[in-house]
């Protein structure tokens, strides 16, 4: 709550309110809640940049939020923000139309105690089982904050975890040590040189007792992992180019070359060279091959760097003796400088890893795979002392205080033990149980889960809860949001006893949650009733498990993996039922961004749209993990159908009074089942996007041809129709739905109305098929006059004649057993007296069928069996004042067997079942 909702927040929740609401018409009881939260330092930070004067954000607020200058002075009191920000997000929520239960609000950190003594009790009991532990580990940390910096509490770098690199110690001629960072150590063996940026500033530093040459931030950053660092001397890379180092592994003499790509903020600023299996050093070492200028400041003879020819130490798969000078061939990479490198790069080291296999030159490692190796290698290596490490972030990261962020090697911080491998295991057995909307993204959960190792869930700054037995730490932003819809269950009951915070001992939680403890016995400790708990613990157990939690793909790598983990281990008999990961949303083909002023706040949407315009923009966008964009003009579009669709539905009510059910009512209705299914199976799966756009666009198609067809709407099954049609979109526009139900004479909500069921017996297959014929003609005759540009003055159709059918539905029963052979089929139609007379036509007319047949869908080839032969022409027949109204002219329909028929172009022998063939004079 450092800033109102947005569009984003609306794209996420009106997914959940469309499946709450669609659930609650299935009959079932449903709750959707809602709270705040306040936790950690974005909040806080905010509240320090405002007091420190910060006009960027200053300006965000006053003029995207439209927060008055009043207000904006009181919020350099963070709480103050907190609860400005949550009063007006929850009239937004209010006014969008989501079916929320606000009598469970709540929002976190210590200023709602109950909230914080729940909170107090899931730490305590994941410490009991061990998985909250205390150690050393590293972290992203705030040198400001003095505090480790979890993923909701940075300004950018969102997900961005500390690395470690394995330092190899290679020896200048002084003894000086050139600790180069790598993810690689198995290269060791195919090094030619050193690179050192000219441009960065370098130092020479003790650390640890050795005499290292580093970048200066280098220095820095190790002084916050535990080593001990004193730096001697200042100087620019330049100073040490063209000097001659060995590697800890030979006595062959180095160079140190200029490598204008290094950067001093990467690990040590010192990079070693394999231009045999790394793009960016054989791109660097053939600039300066091809460049020899470049090498007269360091005073470096060309010809020595000429001699330098790359070192093959992997075989990969697809690759010669030097992939990396392969790959940047066939990528046509140009130089250090190209994109392209990082691509090279990437994709090199990803084959090498998985593929790779060591080569003789790596001794007693010979043969070894690569990425099984790593680790052997570095145990080795550090054993010998010629190797060291470090961690360093792969992107920057900045705390909400603005203050850039590094790691640090954090002694006696309380972490939640993720890399335990029984919880792993475990929590992989809640994900097998549990539907995941899309399916793609279960195989994300399994490698977070895999993935994650120790996280802090403690800080030392924001707003929180107090961790409890380590005062001066507070619970951070995602420890405290993984398992809070459990206390969503009783807050009801805790607001409407008055029950205090400190009333809610471990010992109430215990029994409402796990049934543990005498009910008695804890009522005299905690002055709670005994009935009082006993419906909190009813509410508990009738609410849960969850069964379904929703949320934006970029929180899957920490808050939805969390809830799994933490839920397998408090809630085991109570495991999450599904989980919904949706895409990010956009605002006119760009990222959102408030500093960028690209921006739209949801109440801003509800000022200039309405609810259900709104709703059904951000639903329309996208479903699946597919990123929706909001744009204006598309929105203002759905707006203007909706007003289409109100006058429509106004014009029925109206007129639609005629009993009377012909074949297009009975068509109507039998289209209108297989919307409902479509609609149901798609939101049962969380495909909004799809459900909407049937339940919408493609019911209106429907109703459309109806009255394109009839011309009248005066029916009362259209009356009918539009009932069950607002139920479908009851979910997704609900206030509209609400008047439109209102306005048909209903008492009730539209919203507690049962669902459509769809229903077998109104399904007519012949009545649709009848209407898939009519389409067809008119969309072909329309092809025609399109291609040919013609000025009609009649109109021909012709339909098959008898024998036709009886040979086309004869090779569609034949299909039912496999695919149609002409030989086969050929033999079966010349049993048949009656086709044998026009054996000729026949066979010609089964060749032209066989392969048309066998492409055929199998759902189609049996809706056409079902129904046998259609009496076509009494169809166009009765279609003829249609087709004329259409086209403009006088229509004509004859069977090609018929003795009126009138053929001036002999166009009628063209005919094919559900093809007629079209003369136009």
């Amino acid at each position: 709550m450092n800033g109102p909702l947005h569009v984003g927040h609306g794209f996420t929740a009106s997914r959940v309110d469309a499946y709450a609401r669609f659930k609650r018409m299935q009959g079932y009881n449903v709750l959707f809640p809602w709270a705040w939260h306040w936790t950690g330092e974005t909040i806080a930070g905010a509240s320090e940049r405002i007091k420190n004067g910060d006009e960027t954000l200053i300006r965000a607020f006053r003029e995207m939020d439209g927060v008055s200058e009043e207000n904006l002075k009181k919020f350099v009191d963070p709480v103050y923000m907190a609860s400005y920000y949550t009063d007006d997000s929850r009239e937004s929520v209010k006014r969008i139309g989501f079916s929320v239960d606000w009598r469970r609000e709540f929002h976190t950190t210590s200023l709602y105690p109950t909230f914080s003594k729940f909170v107090e009790w899931q730490c305590e009991r994941l410490r009991e089982k061990g998985y909250i532990i205390k150690g050393t580990y590293p972290v992203v940390w705030c040198p400001h904050d003095q505090s480790p910096t979890g993923d909701h509490d940075r300004q950018t770098g969102e997900g961005v975890v500390p690395e470690e690199y394995v330092l190899i110690k290679y020896r200048m001629e002084d003894g000086a040590i050139l600790p180069s960072a790598t993810f690689r150590p198995e290269t060791i063996y195919g090094i030619t040189n050193i690179w050192i940026n000219p441009d960065a500033d370098y130092v020479k530093a003790r650390v640890n007792g050795e005499s290292w040459i580093i970048s200066k931030t280098a220095a820095n950053k190790l002084a916050e992992q535990l080593k001990k660092v004193k730096i001697i001397t200042n100087f620019k890379g330049k100073e040490i180019i063209g000097k001659q180092f060995t590697s800890p592994l030979s006595t062959k003499k180095m160079l140190i070359l200029p490598g204008w790509f290094v950067s001093p903020d990467n690990a040590t600023g010192v990079v070693y060279s394999v231009p045999a299996h790394a793009p960016f050093d054989w791109l660097a070492l053939r600039d300066l091959q091809n460049n020899p200028e470049l090498l007269k400041e360091f005073n470096i003879d060309p010809e020595a760097v000429k001699k330098i020819q790359p070192i093959s130490l992997i075989k990969v798969e697809g690759f010669g003796e030097h992939p990396a000078v392969e790959l940047v061939d066939q990528l046509g990479v140009k130089d250090q400088h190209d994109p392209k490198a990082e691509e090279a790069t990437k994709a090199l080291y990803k084959k090498e890893f998985h593929g790779g296999v060591l080569k003789e030159i790596c001794g007693e490692y010979t043969g070894k795979q690569v990425n099984k190796v790593k680790d052997i290698l570095i145990k080795a290596f550090k054993e010998q002392g010629i190797a060291d490490s470090m961690y360093d972030l792969p992107e920057p990261v900045v705390c909400r205080c603005m203050t850039p962020c590094q790691v640090k090697l954090l002694k006696e911080q309380w972490f939640i033990k993720y890399s335990d491998e029984t919880w792993k295991t475990k929590t992989k057995e809640t994900l097998d149980q549990a539907c995941i909307y899309p399916e793609t993204a279960r195989q994300w959960f399994l490698n977070i889960i895999d993935w994650l190792k120790e996280w802090p869930c403690a800080r030392r700054s924001g707003l929180g809860t107090v961790l409890p037995w380590s005062p001066g730490w507070i619970v951070e932003t995602l420890t405290d949001s993984t398992v809070y819809m459990a206390f969503y269950t009783i807050n009801k009951h805790l607001k409407q006893y008055n029950i205090k915070s400190e009333q809610l001992t471990p010992e109430v939680f215990d029994y409402i949650f796990y049934g543990k403890g005498n009910p008695q016995t804890i009522a005299e400790q905690t002055k709670i009733p005994t009935k009082q708990l006993d419906e909190m613990q009813n509410e508990f157990l009738y609410w849960y498990p969850v069964d379904l939690r929703v949320s934006a793909k970029e929180l899957l790598p920490n808050h939805l993996t969390f809830f799994l983990f933490q839920h397998t281990a408090l809630f085991p008999d109570h495991l999450p039922q599904a989980i919904g990961v949706n895409g990010m949303l956009s605002i006119e083909g760009k990222k959102m961004s408030k500093s960028k002023g690209n921006f739209v706040t949801l109440k801003d949407a509800l000022n200039h749209f309405g609810a259900d315009a709104t709703r059904c923009a951000l639903l329309l966008g996208g479903e699946g993990m597919n990123d929706p964009d909001w744009r204006r003009d598309t929105v203002g579009d759905i707006k203007s159908k909706l007003r289409g669709f109100q006058s429509l539905t106004d014009n029925i009510i109206k007129n639609a009074k005629e009993t009377k059910t012909e074949h297009l009512e009975e068509w109507l209705i039998s289209v209108l089942q297989d919307r409902i299914k479509i609609v149901t199976e798609n939101m049962e799966s969380l495909k909004t996007r799809t459900a909407l756009e049937n339940a919408l666009f493609e019911v209106w198609n429907d109703f459309r041809w109806y009255i394109r067809r009839k011309e009248k709407l005066n029916s009362k099954i259209l009356k009918e129709a539009l009932e069950t049609w607002i139920r479908l979109l009851a979910p997704f526009t609900p206030y509209m739905c609400e008047e439109i139900w209102n306005k048909m004479g209903h008492e009730g909500f539209v919203s507690l109305a049962d669902w459509p069921v769809y229903d077998e017996n109104k399904v007519n297959v012949q009545a649709e098929e009848t209407e898939n014929l009519i389409k067809n003609v008119m969309e072909d005759t329309s092809n025609i006059l399109r291609a040919t540009k013609m000025v009609p003055k009649e109109i021909y159709y012709y339909s098959a004649a008898s024998w036709k059918w009886k040979a086309y539905l004869t090779a569609l029963k034949k299909s039912a057993s496999g695919t149609l052979a002409i030989n086969d089929l050929m033999k079966e139609l010349m049993a048949d007296p009656e086709l044998k007379t026009v054996a000729r036509k026949v066979a010609k007319f089964a060749r032209g069928i066989t392969e048309e047949i066998n492409r055929m869908p199998e759902d189609m080839k049996q809706r056409q069996l079902q129904i046998g032969a259609l009496d076509e022409a009494s169809l166009l027949g009765k279609a003829e004042a249609f087709f004329g109204r259409e086209f403009n002219v006088k229509v004509h329909a004859y069977r090609e067997d018929e003795q009126r028929l009138q053929d001036p172009k002999r166009k009628a022998g063209y005919a094919r079942p559900y093809r007629p063939a079209i003369y136009i004079a």
